[in-house]
């Protein structure tokens, strides 16, 4: 049921399609004009501080797509802040939304929003992460226990066929796709008999200034022998070098990453950082609204698969995309899809590190 990345790009393509069939430029600030279908759609995105994905990449991605379609859409973002979180959903009911995209902070506070909104007629759809016991009628993200995987894959390849103690900085407890990368890195790891985890525990709402602290105190209750760091995201990953650098240890201990931001990239071409994996935002963006316009319109969405929530005791329909490991050799891929603009990750010192990847 889980089909690759070509079959998401035929979604995608299909959600191209559909979304430029009708439109409508016409924009007030973050509030698209009318179209065809009928209703609005409401977007809340969970924060600026776990990555800088939300703001740079979905809201303008998913602008993009509801102008194209000619709906009505409204986006904002919750700043990490469960109360602002409800408020804006209690706020977008009462604006006309009859279809609402949440990206929750926890299960908890997103499933009280979904319950809410199906009390009052209003369809939810889960991005990116699944609200465990919520009742999303759709879930739209990349596979995140694949993710994981490629995390532990990456770090395996980084490493190297060697005796090697592993720490994991895991992302926020609160969120389920954290427990799948987890998962996922450790279905890979686990079964290298020459790899030993010696510290593994997860980082507080993402937060990568706990995130150098923890890894900080691994470092120093490790003694400095550490040979491999599984760090969830290019964040964490960074919070990690960023206490490596101080211990005279950047580059010479494999660290892991995930989102590709131009942070993460440039820690490739310095040598700090092994990978990171890309999951390209423009599909998950655009397969969420595709979702959000057939449920407008009536109709019945497309989705590639469904995703268990043993919370809730139910399968979601889901549309689920595979992720990519990105090395230095590749990190080109990440500019030529245009996801990071060659300008902003190869200034200044970057340009020679850059050409040297093959970055034109």
């Amino acid at each position: 049921m889980r089909k690759g990345i070509l079959g998401l790009t035929a979604v995608a393509a299909a959600a191209a399609l559909t979304l430029t069939a009708c439109g409508d430029d016409k924009k007030d600030d973050d509030k698209g004009g009318a179209g065809a279908a009928k209703g609005k759609v409401g977007v809340i995105l969970p924060d600026t501080k776990s990555s800088v994905r939300y703001e740079s990449f979905d809201r303008p991605y998913l602008e993009q797509a509801f102008k194209a379609a000619g709906v009505q859409y409204d986006i904002q973002n919750a700043e990490g802040d469960t109360q602002r979180f409800q408020t804006i959903a209690d706020q977008m009911i009462t604006g006309g939304a009859t279809v609402l995209i949440v990206d929750g902070l926890d299960s908890d506070s997103a499933a009280a929003v979904q319950r809410k909104a199906q009390s009052q007629g209003v369809k939810t759809i889960d991005y990116d992460r699944l609200t465990l016991g919520g009742v999303s009628d759709y879930y739209v993200s990349f596979d995140n226990t694949k993710v994981g995987q490629e995390l532990g894959k990456g770090l395996q390849k980084c490493l190297g066929d060697k005796d090697a103690n592993i720490v994991y900085l895991n992302g926020a407890p609160t969120d389920n796709n954290a427990t799948l990368f987890a998962k996922g890195a450790h279905s890979v790891l686990d079964g290298v008999t020459k790899y030993k985890k010696v510290a593994e525990q997860a980082v507080p709402d993402w937060d990568n200034q706990k995130g150098a602290t923890i890894f900080e105190q691994m470092l120093t209750q490790q003694k400095n022998k550490i040979d491999g760091v599984l760090a969830a995201n290019d964040g964490l990953g960074n919070a990690a070098i960023s206490v490596l650098k101080k211990n005279s240890l950047a580059g010479k201990i494999p660290v892991t990453g995930q989102d590709a931001t131009i942070e993460g990239l440039q820690n490739i071409l310095d040598g700090t950082q092994c990978m990171t994996v890309y999951k390209p935002v423009k599909l998950e963006a655009d397969a969420v609204a595709k979702l959000a316009v057939d449920v407008l319109k009536g109709q019945k969405g497309e989705t590639n698969g469904t995703t268990n929530d043993a919370t809730g005791k139910r399968d979601v329909p889901s549309v689920l995309l595979d992720p990519i490991a990105v090395f230095k050799d590749n990190v080109s891929k990440v500019v030529d899809d245009g996801f990071v603009k060659k300008d902003d990750l190869c200034k200044g010192a970057y340009a020679a590190k850059c050409s040297a990847a093959g970055i034109k």
